[in-house]
């Protein structure tokens, strides 16, 4: 129950966090915007959907683009009550590169942000023409 109480507050502070337009930072330096409203942007490095898990959530990890290693690394959540509305992104977003805005939380070590809505995630396109390789 405990947990299903963190979702609501934390999905209420990321649909403010949409609406307020908050500071976008990179996944690098999101640890600096844990407890705050923020917008990340980088390049979806993975997505998995836990259809056995008890809430059925979808975990994109996103990185810098270029970056090797995710340490840096924001893990966005979408819950399985809220998929339908993302269109398959295990699917459909791995390697993209996305802006998602939300509250940023801490969870298991990792900077966390709960996705609800598909209006909290944009595309944005590369800086350079080497950004694409």
């Amino acid at each position: 129950m405990l947990t299903m109480k963190a979702a609501i507050v934390s999905t209420a502070l990321s649909l403010c966090a949409f609406s307020a337009g908050a500071v976008t930072v990179t996944p690098v330096d999101v640890m600096g915007q844990v407890g705050h409203s923020a917008k990340v942007c980088g390049v979806v490095a993975s997505a998995n959907y836990a259809a056995d898990s008890r809430a059925h959530p979808t975990f994109l990890t996103l990185v810098d683009p270029g970056q090797r290693n995710p340490t840096g690394a924001l893990t966005a959540v979408i819950y399985g009550t809220d998929r339908a509305k993302f269109n398959n992104p295990e699917v459909t977003l791995p390697g993209q590169r996305v802006c998602a805005a939300g509250f940023v939380s801490y969870f298991r070590q990792r900077p966390e942000m709960i996705l609800s809505d598909p209006r909290q995630l944009s595309y944005y396109p590369p800086t350079s023409i080497a950004d694409l390789r």
